[in-house]
């Protein structure tokens, strides 16, 4: 049996840790004598609100910040890499100048040679030039690290001699992960990997993580990837680290009860504060008999009192009133899109109906923000058309953030110079109405240009959530934003009574959200499927099977054979064609009726009429709905045989 002596030996050697860690950017608190160890072989998820200090423990961790005061230890020859948000500017260097960067001088050299055997003979590059490369890379036995550059470019699939600004963003994000693995790392640091990235990426960088050999410390807004990934949450929260083992399920429970636990002890410190505070101020009798000790207590509490930091509020979001729109949103009718020889849309019918929660996902590139232009009428196809609903009015989330002017203010990009904006009907102050979105009023006279990705993001939402809409597209919206931000994003969206448009690869967000999704397939096949990503991912699968031939079973009749056996489709006569024409307007009235009606049964005075009355209205509501159920069938039927 092994003594105690012998178990503590026995544990791994932590690779790095934290001993009362502070750091603070003028008054403002990132951290508070935090204490943090990561051993070989964890996967470490770093949560916590927006602007908390997460990047900040990263710097810190990777030696490019120093503690004001604490210890950080790290064990000798640990390597770590560091892998941050930004993904770099347009580049003309090739991906593999970018990976040998990771390996510092010996990665320049080797880059040297690289670039030398391709252009050997030219007038600029001679065999002597090529031999003193090899003839110093020899020297700092650099041939094995040119061989760790081709199994990193081989094992994350990418092409040696392509430049980066060639490349997607999600492709830009691995390429700095080759980078950073190529010096072998210990601790691996990746802030927001995700982000710029399609679903199908992600899950190629799950796998690939799973099988990562050191440690890993990440930090990411996508709860299924967090999920997927973690050993062990660590939060950082008000300059406080606090450790949470076990799932991400786990930890919300966890958070849960210690913020019930906080808030029952600052409700009993405020309580003791005040009641200290009515003796202090009591009369004369009091203070000539009062003890000095509880007036040395109450000089403690409150120094505790001023410096305690509360929770960091939350977004307040609010959307914008508008009127129904008609019951068809967009009908789309065998749309055929397609630059030059890539095929992006082929025949894609589809009908939006009011209320309807759409996911559109798909690759990089594949062509998910073009299907929404056509939608919108900014693009036309080039067969097939698309018929729009009435009474629309769109709300338009740009990923690229377009709408934005980067040299106006946060107030001028939303309230336009003025000091007030409308929502729902009132008028509030646009400082007011920013503090909803985590603007402090010092920031909103900032210009736009130097916020970061989740400020953005929050002004965006924040302008666009001003726009009175019953279609609401957001393209890419969860980028950069906490988690605490995206679920109450969810939860608007889940209530909202308009019909959304929604591309993202966020897919917890879509299984939360969308009701029917949209896929991209790869050569113009795009489907419709129910259900959000989960949903798409088991039909998807379903589908492909039924793909396998069986060849148990007799081959079916040809197509020649199957044509020539189909009834032929009958063309719809001069009458039934007028109909066709005439149904949208039929349509428009009877759901302008019905809206009128709803109206006035929503009213408190509705039902202080007469019973003859109240009945004949509600049995015409009733007798609209199935009037209207009929229509839509007849347009279907009709539209479909026409």
């Amino acid at each position: 049996m092994l003594s105690a002596t012998n178990r503590v030996q026995s544990r791994p050697m932590p690779l790095l840790s934290l001993n009362n860690v502070s750091l603070a950017y003028g008054h403002h608190p990132l951290l508070q004598q935090v204490d943090f160890q990561i051993d070989k072989g964890e996967r470490v998820c770093l949560v916590g609100r927006n602007g908390t200090g997460k990047s900040t423990l990263f710097r810190v961790i990777s030696r490019q910040a120093e503690p004001d005061e604490g210890e950080v230890w790290r064990k000798d020859t640990l390597r770590v890499a560091y892998l941050e948000q930004d993904v770099p500017t347009d580049s003309a260097q090739t991906i593999y100048q970018v990976v040998a960067s990771g390996l510092g001088e010996l990665g320049q050299l080797l880059t040297d040679y690289h670039n030398a055997v391709h252009h050997v003979g030219e007038h600029e590059v001679s065999l002597d030039i090529l031999s003193d490369l090899q003839h110093r890379i020899e020297v700092q036995d650099g041939w094995n690290a040119n061989q760790k550059v081709d199994s990193v470019l081989s094992r994350l699939e990418l092409e040696a001699d392509k430049r980066l600004i060639d490349c997607s963003g999600g492709m830009r994000r691995r390429v700095l992960l080759a980078r950073a693995l190529v010096s072998e790392p210990d601790l691996l640091l990746l802030d927001e990997p995700t982000n710029h990235m399609d679903i199908a990426a992600i899950t190629w960088l799950e796998e690939f993580l799973l099988n990562f050999k050191g440690a890993l410390i990440f930090i990411t807004h996508d709860r299924t990837f967090l999920s997927h990934l973690a050993t062990r949450i660590v939060e950082l929260d008000r300059g406080v680290l606090s450790s949470f083992p076990g799932s991400y399920r786990q930890y919300l429970s966890k958070k849960e009860e210690m913020l019930e636990a906080e808030s029952r002890a600052n409700a009993r410190f405020d309580k003791k504060l005040s009641e200290h505070e009515v003796w202090i101020r009591q009369g004369i009798k009091a203070r000539r008999t009062r003890n000095e000790g509880k007036v040395r207590r109450l000089e403690e509490m409150r120094r505790q009192a001023r410096q305690r930091i509360s929770l960091q509020g939350k977004v307040n979001f609010n959307l914008n009133s508008s009127e129904l729109s008609g019951k068809l949103v967009a009908d789309l009718r065998h749309i055929h899109f397609q630059y030059d020889d890539n095929v992006i849309i082929n025949d894609l019918s589809s009908r939006i109906m009011r209320g309807d929660r759409i996911g559109i996902i798909g690759p990089n590139g594949s062509g998910k923000s073009t299907l929404l232009r056509i939608i919108l009428g900014q693009l036309s196809p080039q067969s097939g058309e698309v018929v729009m609903g009435t009474k629309l009015q769109v709300a338009y989330f740009d990923q690229h953030r377009g709408d934005l002017d980067p040299d106006k203010t946060v107030r001028d990009n939303v309230s336009e110079g003025s000091d007030h904006v409308m929502l729902r009907g009132q008028s509030r102050h646009v400082i007011s109405y920013l503090r909803d979105f985590l603007f402090p009023p010092e920031r909103v006279e900032s210009p736009v240009k130097v916020l970061s990705g989740g400020e953005r993001n929050r002004l965006l939402l924040a302008k666009i959530f001003l726009q009175p809409a019953n279609l609401m597209v957001l393209d890419e919206p969860t980028n950069d934003l906490d988690v605490d931000t995206l679920e109450l994003l969810e939860e608007l969206l889940s209530d909202y009574d308009g019909t959304l448009l929604l591309v993202s690869h966020d897919r917890a967000f879509l299984d939360n959200v969308v009701t029917s999704t949209i896929a991209f397939e790869g050569q113009g096949e795009v489907h419709e499927y129910v259900g959000g990503y989960e949903d798409w991912l088991r039909q998807s699968r379903s589908r492909e099977q039924q793909k396998i031939p069986d060849t148990t079973k007799p081959k079916p009749h040809s197509s020649e054979d199957t044509a020539a056996k189909a009834p032929a489709r009958k063309k719809l006569s001069y009458k039934e064609q007028r109909e066709l024409d005439e149904l949208p307007g039929v349509i428009e009235k009877l759901e302008q009726e019905q809206a009128d009606l709803q109206q006035q049964v929503s009213q408190p005075e509705f039902y202080q009429q007469d019973k003859d009355s109240i009945k004949m209205t509600l049995e015409r509501v009733e007798q609209l709905k199935q009037t209207l159920q009929s229509a839509f069938e007849r347009w279907e039927y009709l539209d479909n045989n026409g």
